[in-house]
């Protein structure tokens, strides 16, 4: 049987095990998370413990992502990803038979959250670099939409799932079916047949090769400028979500649709080049600065909902057309150190856009700090589409040497 060309990634057989088995566990993800809030609010009814836990679940992911980038440049990122989601289901069966036998107390969520934060550090740049292993490099940008739509999937049937678990089992169970869920990953993971990689050669120390990876990216400017143009799409667009008048009713209605990021994917899946994704960049960056400055001044609930699809079509364009960009130009033996920059960026740069919209919020007022959230989108496009104009010939460069690159096409 032909797959559509959309989802021609899912031709290769390692890329569906990789696939089938993330979607499984992004769900059990997202059920741990929505159960972990209930949970923890239970125990303690306070709003600064769910706030501790978020934070503390969230900081050694970033603080430790550079040195989690360079192992997944020094180490197989296959026995990486393998070895990170058996401590990530370790660390939920850990919780949920601490959970159902009623022993848990909030400090066992704070030493488990900081040890699945700092899992993640490992995690997430090398199974963000693994997955490239699984395609050939000419269905690369096809394999990274649909390892978008995976996570857009997850965040739709995972809060439908909770309703009915937690109701049901309890937060206890809600945690060893997340535990469960890792069993397909791994699995999938152990059937795969992979061409042989050769790591990067030990240059220096960790932290010197951390640094090295840094410097590649601030001085690559077809990779830095993407980065920095998705950073300040994903801060300045925090404005509208804190101070926007209906921002509680959407907040539940954004989790349930995802018609707009979905049209978005399923557009990139259905692309067979990366020509013209820069441009798509720009255009889609702008996109959202005006979708945002209309949605500040909406005073009608049903209005600001359907503003709300163009808006995340806008935003899944743009991280779409960068991610694709930056695996597709990335040199393979700094690919982990790169998409840690690119996580880092993507973990950050939200809770700084949260802080400075509080500040411009009391001084001008909410409208006024939504409204300039916008007016910055459109700024930084435009300015990442003239830049791009002049850089186009080295991204190009970057694309030829990297599909040079020894098993380029292998899968």
């Amino acid at each position: 049987m032909t797959l559509p060309v959309t989802l021609r990634a899912l031709r290769y057989r390692n890329f569906q095990l990789f696939f089938g088995g993330q979607m499984i566990s992004l769900i059990g993800a997202q059920i741990q998370v929505f159960a972990l809030t209930l949970l923890v609010y239970r125990l303690t009814a306070s709003a600064f413990w769910l706030g501790l836990v978020n934070v503390l679940s969230r900081f050694p992911a970033f603080l430790l992502s550079p040195i989690g980038g360079v192992a997944a440049d020094r180490f197989s990122r296959h026995r990486l990803v393998i070895g990170t989601q058996t401590a990530s289901m370790l660390v939920a069966f850990i919780l949920a038979n601490l959970t159902l036998a009623g022993l848990v107390r909030v400090w066992h969520i704070v030493v488990l959250s900081v040890l699945l934060g700092v899992v993640n550090a490992f995690d997430i740049p090398a199974r963000q670099s693994f997955f490239v292993e699984t395609v050939r490099r000419s269905d690369l940008g096809n394999a990274v939409a649909l390892n978008s739509l995976m996570f857009y999937a997850a965040s739709v049937f995972g809060p439908a799932f909770i309703v009915v678990l937690d109701r049901g089992i309890g937060e206890g169970w809600c945690f060893m079916v997340n535990a469960a869920s890792y069993i397909p990953v791994i699995a999938g993971l152990l059937l795969m047949r992979l061409e042989p990689r050769q790591p990067v050669a030990r240059q220096g120390s960790p932290v010197a090769d951390a640094i090295a990876g840094f410097r590649f990216v601030l001085g690559c400017a077809p990779i830095r400028h993407p980065i920095i143009l998705l950073g300040i799409l994903s801060a300045a667009g925090m404005p509208f979500a804190e101070h926007n008048p209906h921002a509680r009713g959407l907040g539940f209605l954004m989790g349930a649709s995802i018609a707009g990021p979905l049209a978005a994917t399923l557009l990139l899946a259905s692309r067979a080049t990366v020509h013209g994704l820069g441009r798509w960049m720009a255009i889609s960056a702008a996109a959202r600065g005006v979708s945002l400055g209309v949605l500040t001044f909406s005073h009608s609930f049903w209005l600001s909902y359907t503003l709300l699809l163009p808006t995340g079509f806008a935003m899944m364009l743009a991280l779409g057309s960068s991610s694709t960009l930056i695996q597709t130009m990335s040199p393979d033996r700094l690919r982990g150190r790169v998409m840690s920059a690119y996580s880092m960026t993507l973990m950050a740069a939200p809770l700084l856009g949260t802080g400075l919209s509080g500040v411009a919020a009391r001084h001008w007022g909410a409208s006024a700090a939504s409204a300039g959230g916008g007016v910055i989108c459109v700024a930084a496009a435009a300015v990442f589409g003239w830049r791009w104009q002049g850089l186009r010939a080295e991204a190009r460069r970057l694309i030829d040497e990297a599909e040079r690159q020894p098993g380029a096409e292998a899968a």
